[in-house]
């Protein structure tokens, strides 16, 4: 079988390669999946480059998220009950770039077949994401305003148009006045342009303040995927108890900020990373979570864009495409045309 894999940590481009290799076998309580389709998501890029949460033991196979065909189990009442069942696969080893992979049957959902093979494979990392942080965390009530960083992602645009659909709303903090456009066309309650070159923490957090509160009082709901002066300015406008989880590091860059922001105000700073929330909850709640996303992906809400496909001897121009600011939508590898 083919796999994308790679030796050492470093650039996607440079120290990706496409190798032919034998077909895993599972183990008790595993599952073999014949993969149908994979995105490259910015999570996957930072494991390749050694910046992932969980670090990469080389050689191995990036993937964290897409659908497939569960083939074969190594037993088990779950791997039974998956057995010629489309399924997406929530990798939390990584090894989805690949036309098999194996994997804990906790980590596999059925997934409805009114759903393209396109939202299938983007069903979990951004959709489940973005509600449950929303949603399920930090419950932001209706009318209420949500703070969010890097808000031209795939993710962020899931998040106003989230926002929009259930009654709360969205200050969108982006880095480009292209971005401030667009999103303000889709239909974003505020759009801030913010360039860490051009301007201070103390000014965003100034206007977050002036926007959305009352009297000044500081935002209550807030979700940083950059870190940095930008995540640190957005926790300088926390209000009295507000709440901000920070979910990404795209900056690469820390949060600074002075203790006394949170004392004087009780406001939190709390880390959020779906994998480890999805382990500490039910199947059934898996199961009508994904019920419920199903619904919100067919309505349009959080449905992905997809920008192009790529084959597995594809991977160098994929990841490329993957990174190119210019290319508005997800990147994919389609892996297998057949779905059973």
């Amino acid at each position: 079988m083919k796999a994308v894999q790679f030796q050492k940590t470093g650039e996607p481009s440079a120290v990706l390669q496409t190798v032919d290799t034998q077909r895993p076998a599972p183990k008790s309580g595993e599952v073999l999946v014949r993969m149908l389709a994979t995105p490259i998501n910015p999570s996957d890029l930072m494991y390749i480059r050694g910046r992932y949460t969980v670090p990469a033991q080389c050689p191995t196979t990036p993937g964290f998220e897409g659908v497939g065909v569960v083939e074969a189990s190594g037993g088990g009442l779950r791997g039974r009950l998956f057995m010629k069942r489309r399924v997406v696969v929530l990798n939390r080893r990584g090894g989805n770039w690949a036309d098999y992979a194996v994997v804990p049957a906790t980590e596999v959902i059925p997934i409805s077949s009114g759903l393209s093979v396109e939202q299938a494979a983007t069903f979990f990392v951004n959709p489940a994401t973005a509600w449950v942080m929303t949603r399920e965390v930090l419950k932001v009530p209706h009318g209420q305003w949500l703070v969010q960083t890097a808000a031209g992602s795939a993710l962020g645009r899931m998040i106003i148009r989230l926002g929009q659909a259930t009654g709360f709303r969205t200050f969108n903090i982006v880095r480009r006045e292209s971005q401030a456009e667009e999103l303000r066309g889709l239909g974003a309650d505020h759009v801030e342009v913010f360039d860490e070159a051009k301007n201070t923490p103390e000014e965003l957090s100034a206007s977050i303040r002036r926007t959305i509160s009352i009297a000044g009082a500081g935002a209550g709901f807030a979700i940083d995927a950059v870190g940095g002066a930008t995540g640190s300015a957005v926790i300088q406008s926390l209000g009295h108890h507000g709440r901000m989880l920070a979910y990404g590091t795209l900056s690469n860059e820390p949060l600074v900020f002075s203790p006394r922001v949170l004392m004087t105000t009780s406001s939190k700073v709390e880390g959020f990373w779906l994998g480890s929330y999805m382990s500490g909850v039910s199947l059934p709640y898996k199961l009508s979570l994904v019920h419920r996303l199903t619904k919100l992906i067919q309505a349009g809400v959080l449905g992905t864009e997809i920008a192009q496909s790529y084959t597995l001897d594809q991977i160098h121009d994929a990841v490329k495409a993957a990174e190119d600011t210019s290319v508005q939508g997800k990147v994919l590898l389609r892996i297998s045309e057949t779905p059973v």
